[in-house]
């Protein structure tokens, strides 16, 4: 017997089955990695395979003294199950992965939380049915209790952020104990309990089971756009989030736009151009479609500065269009033209790509970081993150350091503005286990680059501080943005005072959102 599984066997006290405790080295280096950074190992990584399991697990660990940090695909970058203790397990929601139900009458479906968004996005579609805001683009991987965790954004993003989707949960807390949230078809019933538990980081409790709520599938159009300047693209995605016109609405600038044509293959990936051809509804729409996204090829964008790409969804397709129709005349007030919609038409009918787009072209690290701000503070926003570069310009270029950014309406009164970051540096486990197989093999790769990865971690930190001077708020913010500082003492002490009562030993993923 190995000494590993002495540890594993004795871990729990037998408490859960010894094949729900993993504890070789490799699966220990993995679980030790997100996106970005590194941790201590756990001392094991639980995988139960029922909720019961998940929660004899918690329970026998913390009387122990053990911490728990929860994961849900591991697609994060800030921190969130990196633990600051080395005495921890990890739990590994992966194999609580059912759709329990489907209620159609009530428009609900309840999942475990390690089901991802793109396994809920296969079982609902052939019957109609999306949830409203349905998942973030690492949906491959993420999960649907990670989603509710963290927060994420992109899909439906004109009805908010996922956690805006949930109805209930049922979470375990640090003793064990199952604690069902709300209702499960109407929130808040009294006092938002659910919305408490939302993008906690797992700091108050592992999700075990998530209510969904559901909408019914439209019909789609498409329109995407060129801007010369940033102030003009803002001024349309505010005005189309305003007039509620897009279920998604989000646009690039000219770097990052570059990186997407370099990685995205629009026209010779046969694959997503037939997923593309199948979802415009009939076949001579089709293959119309698929022919004018052949003949736009991968260099429609050349020579433009600023993109900007939405989907419309209605009922009907004329809806749709006619929503297209004003959304362009917006476009044009604001100093944009129309160009072709090639990215919008195949991201929609591939919503969950595999996350090859999680290194760069030639196998760069890769990390975003983010703001949200009301519209009206957008400007301001990105003309801050433009000082932050233009000051370090010299640096970036020593050190291999390039930098884009995206930006997503979210809502009638805010927007996201995410700066992304390539550098020259080695890849981690995770991206050797996240990225496909045949994709990493291309890949030229790179050694280690400390002094590269510090500048990439002092810029990031320039621009969380930049955004919040500005108001901004965040989403995934696990131990990277600074939440305390933007609660009011007494805010912060009602999140305090619930932290004590959930998790009076500070087990229950110690240090996350700084508590």
């Amino acid at each position: 017997m190995t000494t590993s599984t002495l540890v594993r066997d004795d871990l729990l006290g037998g408490a859960v089955p010894p094949a729900t405790l993993l504890a070789d080295a490799a699966t220990l280096a993995l679980f030790a990695h997100d996106v970005y950074a590194a941790g201590p190992p756990p001392l094991a990584v639980f995988r139960p395979d029922t909720v019961e399991q998940l929660a004899a697990g918690i329970a026998a660990a913390t009387a122990r003294g053990i911490a728990i940090v929860p994961r849900g695909g591991g697609m994060s970058y800030t921190g969130g199950y990196l633990s600051p203790t080395p005495r921890f397990i990890l739990i590994d929601t992966a194999g609580l992965d059912r759709i329990i139900a489907l209620n159609e009458a009530d428009m609900t479906v309840t999942v475990e939380a390690g089901v991802s968004w793109d396994a809920l996005r296969r079982f609902l579609q052939p019957r109609g049915y999306r949830v409203r805001c349905w998942g973030t683009l690492s949906g491959i991987n993420a999960t649907v209790g990670g989603g509710m965790s963290q927060n994420g954004v992109f899909w439906g993003a004109a009805a908010g952020t996922v956690v805006d989707s949930a109805l209930s949960f049922d979470v375990v807390l640090a003793d064990g104990r199952i604690l069902s949230t709300g209702s499960a078809f109407f929130r808040p019933y009294g006092p938002d309990v659910t919305g408490l538990f939302a993008a906690d980081c797992g700091a108050f409790g592992v999700k075990a089971r998530i209510t969904l709520r559901l909408v019914r599938e439209g019909r789609c159009a498409y329109g995407s756009y060129a801007f010369d300047t940033a102030e003009q693209i803002i001024t349309a995605m505010a005005g189309i989030a305003r007039e509620g016109l897009a279920a998604e609405n989000f646009g690039f600038d000219p770097f990052l736009q570059s990186q997407r044509m370099k990685r995205e293959s629009l026209t010779s990936d046969a694959k997503s151009l037939m997923t593309m051809m199948k979802a415009q509804g009939s076949l001579l729409k089709g293959l119309k479609e698929g022919a004018k996204v052949a003949l736009a090829g991968r260099n429609f964008l050349d020579g433009v500065p600023f993109s900007l790409h939405c989907i419309a969804e209605r009922r009907r397709e004329a809806e749709a269009e006619a929503d297209i129709a004003e959304i362009t005349r917006l476009v044009e007030a604001a100093g944009g033209r129309a160009v072709e919609n090639s990215i919008p038409k195949i991201l929609r009918a591939n919503p969950f790509p595999p996350v090859n787009s999680m290194v760069g072209p030639n196998g760069e690290r890769w990390v975003p970081v983010h703001g949200f701000l009301p519209h009206s503070q957008l400007v301001a926003g990105w003309q801050a993150v433009e000082a932050i570069y233009a000051a370090h310009h010299d640096a970036m270029q020593a050190h291999g350091v390039e930098a884009g950014a995206m930006l997503a309406a979210v809502s009638p009164q805010a927007c996201l503005i995410e700066p992304v970051f390539f550098w020259p540096e080695a890849l981690n486990p995770l991206h050797r286990h996240a990225v496909e197989a045949g994709h990493l093999a291309k890949l030229k790769g790179f050694g280690d680059n400390p002094a590269a990865t510090a500048l990439v971690h002092q810029l990031r930190g320039e621009i969380i501080a930049a955004f919040q001077r500005l108001g901004a708020i965040h989403l995934q913010i696990a131990r990277t943005y600074p939440l305390k500082d933007s609660h009011s003492p007494t805010g912060w002490g009602l999140l305090k005072a619930l932290k004590q009562a959930v998790d009076p030993a500070n087990l229950m993923n110690p240090g996350s959102l700084g508590l």
